[in-house]
């Protein structure tokens, strides 16, 4: 027996379980995905710094906002699938609108835009303002694959540095030149920096090399030190405490391990570590 020809205004009727099972797995993933930045799990540390609760704060808009925005774009996709799959009934389709189009373009235009200048005052802070008069200037030198912190010592002032002259094997990892007296009383602490808490930090950042990036979490600023440049960033450890500096940068097979440390302690401490360092490069 024949079978049954069928004309163009039907079909068989398809399944409707794999489209069903698709639309509930991204409502799925979108409630644990808002589930795991609600309940904050593997959350960023504290901040330490004033600035750091800014950024904070702007993070926490821009989440919010975008938030919405993709719930509202998952949950539509979920809809559409669901609604729109095979159940036997003749497809139809359209070519767009360029109204919304504009409209959705538009709206995303003003929303980046609004939120930069919403932060402008924050990274002008950081990034734009100087450091005060009398905060404490220290140097960052980035090296494969290390960090070097050198304080000016008793005279406030850097010693010159020449390239020609960096040797971490005899203790001189940053070139520091031995005829400048300005240099003379200047510490250089390999792998660690100490500030004193509450008291402002221009750091003066610098590489040898390749390009490094300064990265330290809670203070939420991360900054990269060029070669051949001479970059200030400033900022005032409030909390008391060790922390983790990181190269955020790739910047060679022994990226992994450029780590250091950042000490936040109280203004006595930090003046009796300056002075185990200064004996310490004598």
């Amino acid at each position: 027996m024949k079978k049954p020809r069928m004309d163009g205004r039907a079909r068989e009727k398809g399944s409707t379980a794999a489209a069903a099972m698709l639309a509930l797995l991204i409502v799925a993933i979108t409630a644990i995905t808002v589930y795991i930045f609600v309940a904050k799990i593997w959350w960023f540390p504290p901040s330490i710094t004033d600035e750091g609760h800014q950024f904070d704060a702007q993070f926490f808009r821009t989440l919010l906002i975008t938030g919405i925005i993709f719930v509202a774009a998952q949950l539509g996709l979920a809809l559409v699938i669901f609604r729109s799959r095979d159940r036997g009934q003749r497809v139809h389709y359209f070519e767009g609108h360029n109204g919304m189009e504009i409209l959705w373009t538009t709206a995303t235009l003003i929303l980046f835009v609004g939120l930069g200048i919403y932060a402008e005052k924050a990274w002008a802070e950081v990034h734009f303002i100087g450091a005060e008069p009398g905060a404490l200037p220290i140097e960052v030198t980035g090296q494969q694959f290390a960090w070097n912190f050198r304080y000016a010592g008793p005279d406030g002032v850097f010693g010159r540095t020449r390239p020609d002259l960096v040797s971490a094997s005899t203790g001189n990892a940053v070139g520091v030149d031995p005829t400048d007296p300005a240099g003379k009383d200047d510490i250089i602490s390999p792998g660690e920096i100490a500030v004193p808490a509450g008291r402002e930090v221009d750091l003066v950042i610098k590489s040898l090399d390749v390009t490094h990036s300064f990265f330290v979490r809670e203070l939420r600023l991360k900054q990269d030190a060029v070669p051949g440049m001479t970059i200030h960033l400033h900022f005032t450890a409030n909390t008391p405490g060790t922390y983790e500096i990181a190269c955020a940068e790739l910047c060679g097979l022994g990226h992994y391990k450029m780590r250091a440390t950042m000490i936040v302690m109280n203004e006595p401490d930090f003046e009796k570590w300056l002075q185990q360092q200064e004996a310490a490069n004598q």
